[in-house]
């Protein structure tokens, strides 16, 4: 072999070389292909999944509707007012309760069917305990002046009265001209019957205190009656049999729950967007529907509010002739907001709930024909419901036995 052919195998060979180094080198940084990885087990079977458009409607014969009780109506715009519930306590309204005192001193006496206890219900009139008065010349003196002050009071309560029965004519006449309101009658009214019951209890003192004064100027003094000074409840009663009591003593208390105001705490913020001149709703705590609400009117009353809480008090009036609360009872009011907004509500007795809290109704697109749409609840107020969403105003629905149709539906009636 010669050099120059020695040279060129050479070169060959490293070309050679180089040709595959090159080449291994690209197999290796090119991209392998993936092998196929086994299909991931998925977490849960799942069978034919429900969309709300494929939900099949019902068909109901004429007999089945008459059975379900069914009755249609329409969705509705209209103007819907809001309401807010707050927790209240009942109270006594100002003149209801009665305290009794001793006119003057003496020696107190049970009366002959006994002294009655706390919480016993009395009539006005009904004797509670006597007063044997001590015939001294200081009860002399001081029967004297009571009296000359009894008939300032009756006076005083005669003049409270009158005015009060112009206000409550002057009140009526203007209702029925309907220039005013009822609750300007019912605030009237109330200022007449609280005047009333003051001239009364001054009247039954002077007429003690006249009695009394006549026996002390014959030289006798027979037991005095103290009667109660209206219906009501004993709250409390501050005597015993025997007891020797000075003149101003207080012997028992009779509260008038015929009628109790329910103050509300009700946020400053909140005030505002309160209708604090509408009628209130009163249901007690455990209250299960609207047969437990009783209607509330508003009041005025001596202002009242607590800056820890950043409160002020509302007061409503409640008949409470059937002894449905007593004071200090925890309540629940539910009072109206300001302004009607127009909105798309239902009867709240057309939706029903599904078991994951759904809100559905029954369109009533065709005789004896039912499908059920889903719809979302803003607010219950009353007995209407007021929808977010849901079927457009004037879609016929189901008002009545929509329960009766879902059972029907997912098979738990037929």
């Amino acid at each position: 072999m010669t050099f120059r052919s020695g040279v060129f195998s050479g070169v060959v060979a490293t070309l050679f070389l180089v040709g595959v180094a090159g080449a291994a080198w690209f197999i290796l940084q090119s991209p392998r292909p993936s092998t196929p990885a086994a299909a991931a087990t998925p977490p849960a079977k799942l069978g034919k999944v429900l969309k709300e458009d494929e939900i099949n409607g019902l068909k109901l014969t004429p007999e089945a509707e008459k059975r379900l009780g069914i009755r249609t109506g329409a969705v509705e715009k209209k103007p819907v007012s809001r309401v807010r519930t707050y927790g209240g306590d009942i109270t006594i309204p100002a003149g209801q309760l009665s305290a009794v005192a001793a006119p003057l001193g003496g020696i107190l006496l049970a009366p002959a069917g006994g002294l009655p206890t706390p919480g016993a219900a009395v009539r006005k009139g009904q004797v509670i305990i006597q007063l044997l008065p001590l015939l001294t010349p200081e009860a002399r003196t001081t029967i004297a002046s009571a009296k000359v002050d009894s008939d300032g009071q009756v006076n005083n309560a005669n003049t409270q009265v009158e005015a009060a029965r112009i206000a409550l004519d002057r009140a009526h006449r203007l209702l029925d001209e309907q220039a005013g309101s009822r609750r300007a009658v019912d605030e009237a009214q109330a200022q007449f019957d609280l005047a009333n019951k003051t001239l009364e209890a001054a009247t039954a003192r002077r007429d003690i205190l006249v009695r009394v004064s006549g026996e002390f100027e014959r030289g006798t003094a027979a037991p005095i009656p103290i009667p109660a000074p209206q219906d009501g409840i004993l709250r409390s009663v501050s005597a015993l049999n025997g007891q020797n009591v000075p003149a101003g003593a207080a012997l028992f208390e009779v509260v008038d729950l015929s009628r109790v105001w329910v103050r509300v705490p009700v946020y400053v913020g909140d005030v505002t967007q309160l209708a604090t001149g509408a009628e209130a709703t009163v249901a007690g705590m455990s209250a299960r529907g609207k047969d437990d609400e009783l209607r509330a009117m508003p009041v005025d009353a001596p202002p009242s509010a607590n800056p820890l809480t950043a409160t002020v008090d509302l007061f409503y009036a409640l008949d409470n002739r059937v002894r449905h609360y007593s004071p200090g009872q925890r309540v629940a009011v539910a009072i109206t907001m300001q302004g009607e907004a127009e909105s798309i509500t239902v009867p709240w007795s057309a939706v029903i709930h599904d078991i994951y809290g759904g809100t559905w109704v029954y369109e009533h697109p065709a005789p004896h024909s039912y499908i059920r749409r889903r719809v979302q609840v803003r607010y219950v107020t009353g007995d209407r419901a007021v929808l977010a969403t849901g079927p457009a105003v004037g879609t016929k629905i189901v008002v009545e036995g929509a329960a009766e149709l879902f059972g029907t539906e997912v098979g738990f009636s037929k």
